[in-house]
């Protein structure tokens, strides 16, 4: 939405729990290990080190006798303390075991057609580097051990303090994640038992049961890789923050700015198509010098509370005396540091004295309020409390930029230039990265434990590239420009469906008079090249700057039928945008237009923004833009998305897009409310019949086929996906609906860490739109690919991983590449290309409105319209 700040092409707000994982848990796989009362869940890889949380997470862990401070305090779970005086008592061999072995999800082992092969051969050849180093380590079985503690044992590094006293067993090469143990080398039975003492001479049984062996391509045997691989970056000093690695041997402050900027590594080791890999990307951490107590002392002298609400509650804030980031769900006024939590031993304990004997922190005033975080849900414990954690302000450091940051471009290109790097410094600091890994001494004999060796250099790979697509706008036609936007050329040639506006309507408030007649002055010159016929708009003037002034007019215009409400907005402020939108997309359903007054003023842009309103108020008013020929007839194209609001958790929100016709150039929308972070989704059948029946209004023939392009799952839920989402379209298709249609199911992934360099001579550059890449890094088990869909001139471009995981329609490699890369050209809100295919953004993008704005189900007689762009 023009006015709305969002830079070009970007995919807005994406505010997402990740799930990795699912999947039912099979009978042979580890219970997910339960966490101490108020602890936020720490990603399973992170499980080596999960730092201590304040005050209620103590009680459990104290009970197996670790050190007690002054005053009774106690050491929190999860600080890495060595336990003088833990004893192993005995070894005993137990019963013997049954070996289990896992099934690897193999998608590609059912479609037919790709079985022999998957790669295209399309497009023009071209040579490629990507970050990703071979990965090589003795071609021997590694055994897994169940282990299980008597009695529970919640804390992971208490639970490695007493499994490692029994070391001499064990062997030095051993990989635990905390509920399961691999080894190198197969212990004398199948099934043994340790007990050890904890420093309170309390004994923990700890038994070992044989699982299952693991070669070494075993996706559980390269799970404890990726475990032991952390644990390296650990050894090297890095310190780990959410799920990555930071060196704070390498941090720049930018002290005029009060910023702070952490270089850090994403790591992932992999089995690909020849071999292992470790995948190596940047990363960078945001800080800012100020604490949210800053923040609230700043603002409390103007007795400023909800401004203080509004800039805290659902930010980001670090604590540095434990390197973890926490939500903030709640200022409590109610209490300070001075108050008590209960301890261990069932005393109590300030928070203030707590702070000082753990983290030797101070706490300085001691009326400062409490924030409040609920942490993050367990997994498979949806549906249980979660115990809120409280931080004090004064030690929790704010993330994320302001406002003013934001607006000024001398510090945003300072920020772009240390946390975008283009290609050339990417490999160059990633080269860095592999070199201190073969040079540090730790690192090594962590490494050489399993006879780990890493390839000096970037693997090569080959690519392709596709040709340049031509855009079609009604009589005319031109070629797509991917490293531009084309833009020039669809304002100044009739578009490919103008919809005349006769009945419409300009809100504005007393001080925005000017911009909505300079809204309206230029909208009536750019609209007749674009072969729109647009009458006069009425002007109406709201009577002051409140919600419900602009609701009150709203209520009034209805009457009258208004084909299309533009307003003109004094500000971004979001509760009036949402309230405005509420109104006209679920109470009183009319296609609607909000505009930022401040950005009419740039006359600079004004032109170009003033195009883009156009087009987007053509497409709400069921226009089309323009057009690409996709090569496939009678087919309907499907995008499936999921918003998950983490802030105020409200319910998810699935958005369901599906086109409606063969041009591509109309589009039916659905949404559906989930609980809260589920991402698999239900009732897409319902849909699936919504779609058909709008279709089948606007063609006279059912689809042969539909393609689905689903968004914001991980790799661990495909099998989830086939037996829910999947299994209900195709019940649909071949037990109620009336047509033989065949379907396509792609999952699309964004958020990847795999980045592709283009080599020229010996320089690296970004690869070209339209480069494909369907071999080396791909999974033998996947009928998959990436595509390098948009061009970049800042930083490092990122590919968009495509996986077919369902295809009775039997698109071959070159058709279902060519065909992706032609969708990612029908996105209406950019004249360019964007990184996934247009279904998906749409999908996106009526999440996003609904589950950020509506907090309610649109109105039916929308859904023919794109009124969410």
């Amino acid at each position: 939405m023009p006015g709305r700040g969002r830079g070009r092409g970007t995919m807005p707000g994406r505010a997402r729990n990740t799930m990795p994982g699912r999947a039912r848990r099979r009978a042979d796989q580890p219970i997910p290990q339960r966490e101490a009362p108020g602890a936020a869940a720490a990603p399973q890889a992170a499980a080596w080190q999960r730092g201590p949380y304040p005050p209620r997470e103590e009680v459990q862990a104290a009970a197996y006798g670790q050190p007690r401070g002054a005053e009774g305090g106690v050491q929190a779970p999860g600080e890495p303390q060595l336990e003088a005086g833990l004893q192993a008592l005995s070894v005993r061999p137990k019963r013997r075991a049954g070996v289990f072995q896992d099934l690897v999800v193999n998608t590609r082992q059912n479609l037919e057609h790709v079985r022999l092969s998957k790669t295209g051969s399309e497009g023009k050849a071209v040579k490629l580097v990507t970050n990703h180093f071979r990965l090589t380590c003795p071609q021997l079985i590694a055994y897994k051990y169940n282990v299980d503690f008597k009695p529970d044992v919640d804390d992971t590094n208490l639970r490695s303090q007493l499994l490692f006293q029994h070391e001499r067993v064990f062997g030095i090469s051993h990989i635990f994640d905390g509920n399961s143990l691999l080894l190198s080398q197969r212990l004398p039975n199948q099934e043994m038992e340790f007990v050890s003492y904890t420093l309170s001479r309390s004994i923990v049984k700890i038994t070992l049961q044989l699982s299952k062996e693991l070669p070494p391509n075993h996706p559980d045997c390269v799970r404890y890789y990726n475990v032991l691989f952390r644990r390296t970056l650990r050894q090297m000093n890095l310190k780990q923050i959410g799920r990555h690695y930071y060196d704070y041997r390498k941090k720049c402050v930018m002290l005029d700015h009060g910023l702070e900027v952490l270089p850090g590594y994403i790591t992932s080791i992999l089995p690909y198509e020849n071999s292992l890999t470790l995948c190596a990307d940047l990363s960078h951490k945001l800080l800012r010098l100020e604490t949210a107590y800053d923040l609230i002392m700043r603002l409390k002298e103007n007795n400023e509370f909800a401004k203080i609400k509004e800039e805290l509650v659902g930010s980001i804030v670090f604590t540095r005396y434990n390197n973890r980031t926490y939500r903030v769900d709640a200022i409590d006024w109610n209490q300070t540091p001075r108050d008590t939590f209960p301890k261990s031993d069932g005393g109590q304990i300030t928070y203030v004295q707590y702070y000082k004997q753990k983290y030797n922190e101070y706490i300085t005033d001691f009326k400062q309020p409490l924030l409040v975080s609920q942490g993050r849900w367990k997994k498979g414990r949806r549906l249980m409390p979660r115990s809120p954690i409280r931080l004090v302000p004064q030690l929790c450091y704010l993330t994320g930029l302001t406002g003013t940051i934001q607006r000024g471009s001398s510090i945003m290109r300072e920020l772009s230039a240390k946390m975008r790097p283009g290609p050339m410094n990417r490999s160059r600091v990633l080269k860095e990265f592999r070199d201190s890994l073969q040079v540090d001494q730790n690192a090594q004999r962590e490494l050489s434990r399993w006879s780990f060796v890493l390839d000096p250099d970037f693997l090569s790979i080959s690519g392709r590239t596709l040709k340049e697509e031509r855009i079609f706008q009604h009589k005319d036609s031109f070629e797509a420009d991917p490293p531009a936007d084309w833009l020039k050329g669809s304002k100044s040639t009739s578009l490919l469906r103008a919809v005349s506006l006769k009945h419409w309507v300009i809100l504005h408030t007393r001080n925005c008079v000017s911009e909505a007649k300079i809204l309206e002055e230029n909208l009536n010159s750019v609209t007749p090249a674009m072969g729109i016929t647009l009458e006069k708009a009425k002007m109406r003037e709201v009577p002051g700057n409140t919600i419900s002034s602009y609701i009150d007019i709203l209520k009034t215009l209805i009457e009258d039928g208004p084909e299309m409400v533009v307003c003109i907005l004094p500000d971004d402020r979001k509760n009036r945008y949402d309230e405005i939108k509420k109104y006209l997309c679920v109470k009183s359903p009319i296609p609607s237009q909000c505009v930022v007054a401040h950005t009419l003023t740039k006359t600079w842009t004004l032109k170009t923004m003033v195009v883009k309103i156009a087009q987007q108020m053509n497409c709400k008013m069921g226009g089309a833009l323009w057009k690409v020929e996709t090569g496939l007839k009678k087919t309907m194209f499907v995008g499936i998305d999921c918003f998950h609001d983490i802030v105020s958790r409200q319910k998810s929100i699935a958005g369901f897009v599906a086109s409606t016709d063969e041009e591509l150039t109309k589009w039916y929308s659905q949404c559906i409310f989930q609980a809260p972070g589920e991402e698999l989704v239900d009732g897409l059948k319902n849909c699936l019949q919504g779609a058909l029946n709008s279709w089948l209004r606007n063609v006279p023939h059912a689809p042969e086929s539909i393609v689905v392009y689903r968004d914001g799952v991980g790799d661990g839920q495909l099998q989830a996906l086939l037996d829910h989402e999947i299994s209900e379209l195709v019940s649909y298709l071949e037990n109620e609906c009336p047509y033989s249609i065949k379907l396509t199911f792609i999952v699309v992934k964004k958020r990847i860490n795999t980045r592709f360099f283009l080599k020229h001579n010996r320089r690296l550059g970004n690869p070209a739109p339209g480069t494909v890449v369907d071999m080396m890094v791909t999974r033998e088990q996947w009928y998959d690919f990436y595509i390098v869909s948009q061009s970049s001139t800042v930083g490092t471009v990122t590919p968009t991983h495509y996986n077919v995981i369902y295809d009775t329609v039997c698109l071959d490699p070159d058709t279902v590449q060519r065909l992706t890369y032609k969708l990612c050209h029908m996105y209406y809100n950019l004249p360019g290309i964007i990184r996934v295919p247009a279904p998906c953004h749409y999908a996106h993008k009526l999440a996003y409105l609904v589950g950020q704005s509506l907090h309610d189900q649109p109105s039916s007689l929308l859904a023919n319209s794109l009124y969410y762009l």
